[in-house]
């Protein structure tokens, strides 16, 4: 269960990419664009939102695999700023990729691949050690001594992100970024490594920051959750309240389309219709993101970009009329 100390700050996050528009003119894509948040330690933060809308981005720039454009992130109380920040902050942090094809080498046999971390920190003082230390993080995956020496492509999809987490859990990291880890998996197979994600938070005391799509999946394991669009962060509360009591007009219209089990509440269930497509993040309209979909659209939408703020304890939304719309 999650402490209330902050493990991890966001601050103004912006990610630009300068995108080339021939004659040597360049646009910069904003692909995270003023990102606040805060994840306390041991808690999951849900990150959800439509393809494109910078998730993803959002998880790799905070390990630093993308250079922020500005911003600031503190891990522990800590500014990372200098290399040595970064690298210290790299050994606490990890990552689990959502391809579990493409993010395995092929030509590594599953030690080989569980291991790399341990080889690149140097985290052992013998092969010994190396070899229990394997089977250890394998054993916590579920996989068993005979697959240290089998190669990924051997190994079913889910077998396969398996692997990829015994990877990540090498380093003996507090933090975590998953990015869709479960959405290549057949849905069978997606409980289980959800369930799996809950025991190891519990066993390690782990942190996750859960990039997905899928919101039934966010809800299952996040406490809270934060709902982008286009680059923007339109809201965050903890899950029961987005689920039971969105308030921005984005978040209501993801949370419609989420198919129900029970056909009763289905059939009451409204589900809102957006019209039109996404704006690129190469031309995003101004002031608000969303208002060349929202049906609440007013011309103070188009004017300035409404201010992420706090409308209940705990509940942030980023829209100009939450309160009348609600």
């Amino acid at each position: 269960m999650s402490e209330d100390r902050n493990l991890l700050e966001v601050k103004g996050l912006k990610q630009y990419f300068d995108i080339n528009m021939g004659f040597f003119r360049s646009k910069p894509l904003k692909a995270v664009d003023d990102v606040s948040f805060a994840i306390k330690k041991g808690e999951t933060l849900g990150l959800v939102g439509e393809s494109g809308c910078g998730k993803t981005t959002v998880g790799r720039t905070i390990l630093h695999l993308y250079k922020p454009t500005a911003g600031e992130i503190w891990y522990d109380g800590k500014l990372l700023k200098s290399e040595q920040d970064i690298q210290e902050f790299r050994k606490k942090a990890t990552m689990v990729f959502q391809d579990p094809y493409s993010s395995l080498n092929p030509r590594m046999t599953v030690s080989d691949i569980v291991g790399e971390p341990l080889d690149v920190h140097k985290l052992y003082s013998s092969k010994k050690e190396r070899e229990e230390r394997i089977l250890e993080l394998m054993s916590y995956v579920g996989l068993n001594s005979e697959h240290a020496s089998r190669y990924a492509h051997e190994f079913s999809g889910g077998q396969r992100q398996r692997i990829g987490i015994a990877r990540s859990l090498a380093v003996n990291p507090e933090f975590i970024v998953c990015d869709e880890p479960v959405s290549a998996l057949d849905v069978s197979i997606q409980a289980q490594v959800i369930n799996m994600f809950d025991d190891l938070q519990d066993r390690l005391g782990l942190t996750y920051l859960f990039i997905a799509h899928d919101l039934l999946v966010v809800r299952h394991i996040s406490d809270r959750i934060a709902v982008m669009y286009l680059g923007k962060m339109v809201e965050l509360a903890d899950a029961d309240t987005i689920y039971n009591r969105p308030l921005h007009p984005y978040s209501k219209s993801l949370l419609s389309s989420v198919p129900l089990p029970d056909p009763k509440t289905a059939r009451a269930n409204q589900r809102i219709v957006l019209h039109g497509d996404i704006p690129s993040p190469l031309n995003a309209p101004s002031g608000c993101p969303f208002r060349t979909r929202c049906p609440y659209a007013k011309e103070e939408c188009a004017a300035s970009m409404p201010e992420f703020k706090e409308v209940e304890t705990g509940h942030f939304v980023a829209c100009h009329f939450a309160e009348e719309i609600n």
